[in-house]
């Protein structure tokens, strides 16, 4: 019986030093800077068998996720226009909102789980999440789903 493949989203600063070369030495190439995947791994310092292990396997969140409906959980201080600024910011990335729920905040702070649809014009939605998470009363951003 075939493995199912399974897939994992995780922060920049768990990924493995050599699978980040890979991404930029295949966006170099994409981008037409690099002439050839020699050129493109000598720029970034990994070996070409690194480059050739790795390039099929890992990609940048936002390169795949266009036409994809991303759900994450977002806790956040129950102030005045908090939840309209989080909301701004997906529209600013032209994300479409899909599904809004918002906890009764405890303690002052409130569980926003938002599932928003990423379109051809959406822009980077892993900038999107962390403008996000930088926001003032903002705790912590979760990606929860990726379907």
């Amino acid at each position: 019986m075939a493995e199912k493949t399974k897939y994992f989203v995780l922060k920049q600063k768990a990924v493995p030093e050599v699978l980040l070369k890979v991404v930029e030495a295949k966006r170099l190439i994409d981008s037409g800077r690099a002439v050839s995947v020699q050129d493109a791994t000598d720029r970034v310092g990994i070996s070409r068998s690194s480059f050739y292990k790795y390039k099929d396997d890992i990609f940048p969140f936002h390169d795949n996720s266009k036409g994809r409906t991303i759900t994450f959980v977002v806790q956040l201080n129950d102030e005045p226009g908090l939840l309209s600024e989080v909301l701004h910011i997906v529209a600013d990335y032209h994300a479409n909102i899909l599904t809004i729920h918002q906890s009764i905040p405890v303690n002052g702070v409130a569980s926003l789980t938002l599932s928003v649809e990423v379109l051809n014009d959406t822009g980077d939605i892993s900038q999107m999440v962390e403008t996000i998470e930088q926001q003032p009363g903002i705790h912590y951003l979760k990606i929860l789903a990726r379907e």
